[in-house]
């Protein structure tokens, strides 16, 4: 009996220490602690009521006049332009079955966003309004297997944007190309608690456990963890941020007691619906 239990307290701790090393992060940057002044506006400082979708121009323009940093997505397009919207399939922003990358540049282009008279902006004419200004958090929205490609892209454009900026991905396909490729570049991985929310099911079962445990960090040392707030006191994030260092950022905070909240925890905070 005591054999017994002396191999299984040994496999527990072998299992933990596995456990452990799998979500372990890049210490510390030095390129966090700029990203640590500032907040960001998710998708820009947005407000359709007053005819500013998400991800345009005029709503990138807001959050830099202001002072706030923003988050923005990046998609490939067929004809390999980095373009910044959120949605692949365009159902929702554009009323179409059309998918962003199966568009050329010029096709997005014509489709109007939320019934606005603005469309998708090229990366391109985002840059420029941060450039010398707030710092940028860049989610490279994946598509098959296009990671290789996009990350490429995406990384020659920001190197010679003149921007402090950050990239995030949910693919730790694209995280791991910047750990390969561009390691100066500061990298995160975005997650939640797949398992708890079940709202992906095109992704299996082990994948979503992993995602939720962040154990593809082993692949990727990211050096912060983009986690869904109201997720953030779940035990991954609580062991990555709190007991290994990496560095936490909430998305996406929607009142101003939960971004105090959030600070409160160390984390940065990515905002939306309401100006700090």
């Amino acid at each position: 009996m005591k054999k017994l239990c002396k191999t299984l307290t040994r496999a527990a701790l072998a299992g933990a220490g596995i456990y452990l090393w799998a979500q372990t992060p890049r210490w510390e940057h030095p390129g966090l602690g700029r990203l640590r002044r500032y907040r960001y506006a998710h998708r820009g400082l947005h407000d359709l009521e007053k005819g500013i979708p998400e991800n345009t121009l005029p709503a990138f323009a807001a959050a830099a006049a202001k002072g706030y940093g923003a988050e923005l997505d990046v998609h490939m397009t067929l004809d390999r332009r980095l373009v910044v919207i959120h949605d692949s399939r365009l159902e929702r922003l554009c009323g179409t079955s059309a998918v962003v990358e199966e568009l050329t540049y010029d096709e997005l282009r014509a489709l109007p966003i939320l019934g606005t008279a603005h469309r998708a902006p090229l990366l391109s004419e985002v840059l420029p309004l941060f450039a010398g200004r707030t710092p940028l958090i860049v989610e490279l929205k994946t598509w098959k297997h296009n990671a290789a490609q996009l990350c490429t892209l995406a990384d020659a454009a920001l190197r010679g944007s003149g921007c402090t900026y950050c990239v995030e991905s949910f693919d730790p396909r694209a995280v791991r190309w910047f750990r390969k490729n561009s390691p100066e570049t500061v990298r995160g991985q975005l997650s939640e608690d797949f398992l708890a929310h079940g709202d992906d099911s095109s992704l299996p079962l082990w994948q979503r456990f992993a995602m939720t445990h962040l154990l593809t960090n082993a692949l990727t040392r990211p050096d912060f963890i983009a986690y869904n707030d109201p997720d953030r006191e779940k035990l991954p994030v609580r062991i990555a941020c709190g007991l290994l260092g990496a560095q936490l950022v909430s998305w996406t905070i929607r009142s101003l007691e939960a971004m105090h909240r959030a600070e409160k925890a160390g984390a940065i905070v990515i905002f939306e619906h309401f100006t700090p």
